[in-house]
């Protein structure tokens, strides 16, 4: 890994190149003086953009909010395995160069950035999926994954024919396992004896490798499909797309996740995509953003679900225009208290 000068010297050179001219902003902003100027900064998870999932949300929910509010934007890539000192420095490379609020995207944040606001008290934060509680300078946006993991497991269930499916997540943490809980609570609500097959691409540590190895989602989906599985839903990121693959290998069916994938995949495999959990993640993002620019800045955990739209399916491709009204019948006993969905498999 990079040795503390090297990096050190790299976020020196970016500081100046970011107060000289804005680095790689896209800019948004109006030519009118009087107008507030506001600076977006966003730092990407693992895989970054171009995943087609977590990332992408992210990014869509950024996007938007350039267009729709008029503000600027920078996002900055992660590395595979980099130290926590890497994330610390990417939130406060934009920090300093005049990004408030910023938006940190994953768990893995959580540490880096419970040290840079204390740093940056002036400075608004948002993280994904992580919870910082002690700084009041940041909104935790968390999601009710197991929900939205449910209805797609309910899904999988009303149209498997051998009574087996499978899930795929990218790493053994409780957020993921709160995927797998939610599809296999889903799947056993439509059929207490179907086989719910279970397998995580990586186990240990904040760097999880699983969320940006399209080659072992796809073996380890083959696997999942030569054991008997119809359907596979995976909760992996970027190796999601790994997946698809296997299904399409496999004349099988495959479950997206975070974004509607049926949109988003390559269209090789798109016919194999029967439906996606939805995570809005963009949501999360661009409301975070319109809050902070209306004065309306909340700290603390702030919780998407099934009852603010937060989580839910997707019907692109129209697989699931059968079930539909099964799914959304689940949904309503999910919001209406009648179905709590565990958390831990």
């Amino acid at each position: 890994m990079r040795g503390g000068m090297k990096t050190a010297a790299v976020v020196a050179v970016a500081v100046l190149a970011l107060s000289a001219c804005g680095g790689r902003s896209t800019s948004g902003g109006s030519a009118d003086d009087n107008k507030k100027s506001v600076k977006v900064g966003l730092a990407y998870d693992i895989g970054g953009r171009g995943d087609k999932s977590f990332n992408d949300a992210a990014f869509a929910g950024l996007e938007k909010a350039k267009s729709d509010l008029d503000v600027q934007i920078k996002d900055l890539s992660a590395k595979a395995n980099e130290p926590d000192s890497d994330k610390e420095e990417r939130l406060r490379l934009l920090a300093k160069g005049g990004y408030n609020p910023i938006v940190a995207v994953g768990f893995a944040y959580a540490g880096p950035l419970e040290k840079v606001a204390g740093e940056f008290p002036d400075v608004k934060f948002a993280i994904i999926d992580g919870v910082v509680g002690a700084a009041t300078n940041v909104s935790s946006l968390t999601f009710a994954e197991e929900q939205g993991s449910f209805l797609v497991g309910a899904a999988a269930a009303l149209k498997s024919k051998s009574g087996n499916v499978g899930f795929v997540g990218g790493c053994l943490v409780p957020l993921i396992q709160k995927f797998d809980a939610g599809f296999a609570a889903g799947a056993k609500a439509v059929d207490p004896k179907i086989t719910v097959q279970s397998k995580y691409l990586s186990t240990t540590g904040q760097n999880c490798s699983g969320f940006n190895d399209p080659a072992a989602g796809q073996t380890t989906a083959t696997g999942m499909y030569e054991a008997g599985a119809d359907v596979v839903f995976h909760a992996a990121g970027g190796s999601g797309g790994g997946v698809f693959k296997a299904a399409k290998a496999a004349g099988a069916q495959a479950i997206g996740v975070d974004s509607d994938q049926y949109l988003t995949a390559e269209p090789a495999v798109r016919d194999v995509i029967l439906t996606s959990m939805l995570k809005r993640v963009d949501v999360a993002v661009f409301d975070f953003v319109k809050n902070e620019a209306d004065g309306n800045f909340k700290s603390g955990i702030q919780v998407f679900d099934l009852k603010a739209d937060g989580v839910g399916y997707s019907k692109s491709g129209g697989k699931v225009d059968d079930i539909a009204s099964k799914l959304d019948d689940y949904k309503q006993q999910i919001i209406d208290g009648k179905i709590t969905v565990p958390t831990k498999p």
